[in-house]
């Protein structure tokens, strides 16, 4: 396989895994419904700084990582699950509403940045993809691994960037709608938070079998 068709099998992949809805997707989505564009496009960014870190730590599990790798995986998928678990409880607990003006306070986009980052550092199906997908994209024949491992962050954060960025804009564009009908974004929200919920349960149970 050349490197060209070794980097477009990526591409297909990283795609298909950021395209299905998830945990990050589901926070992206609230934070543009509650807060508008600016804080759905902040949410992504948020995404795509995990993505980084996610891209940082999946090259050098190509070499010392991957070692350590068995001890650690349960414990951050458990941990993880709890974290995702503790914000779908708050979206269920809580009373979301769309104002017909977007959020502009700089302490609750860097809330919402904060918590972007968190859900994707914690989201076990990016550590998953990781662990299980990095090491055979990364070779030694393609060239130094370092470079090997920047050219697949990038591939990442744009995707990143294009489908939570469009989710983003898209659920702005539905706040119209929902402006003025409160009781159907509080239930909005409620249903995100108990996909949330029953997605990480889930996790945390497959997490506790193999512990």
């Amino acid at each position: 396989m050349s490197y060209a068709d070794n980097l477009w099998l990526f591409l297909v992949l990283i795609a298909g895994i950021i395209i299905v809805p998830g945990m990050d997707m589901l926070y992206v989505l609230v934070s543009a419904l509650s807060g508008g564009r600016r804080a759905g496009l902040v949410a992504t960014s948020g995404m795509m700084t995990g993505g980084v870190v996610h891209t940082l730590y999946g090259t050098l599990g190509t070499g010392l990582l991957l070692a350590l790798a068995p001890r650690l995986f349960t414990p951050i998928l458990m941990a993880g699950a709890l974290y995702m678990i503790w914000i779908g409880y708050t979206l269920v607990r809580s009373a979301i509403t769309v104002d017909a003006v977007e959020r502009k306070d700089r302490g609750a986009l860097w809330q919402t940045f904060r918590r972007a980052v968190a859900t994707c550092l914690l989201n076990p199906k990016a550590y998953l993809f990781v662990i299980a997908v990095y090491p055979q994209f990364l070779k030694p024949a393609y060239g130094p691994i370092w470079l090997q491992g920047l050219v697949l962050g990038l591939m990442t954060i744009v995707t990143q960037a294009l489908v939570y960025g469009g989710v983003a804009l898209a659920a702005d564009r539905a706040r119209a709608t929902l402006t003025g009908n409160p009781t159907a974004t509080i239930w909005v929200g409620r249903a995100a938070g108990g996909l949330l919920i029953a997605a990480a349960a889930l996790t945390l149970w497959h997490g506790l079998a193999k512990a």
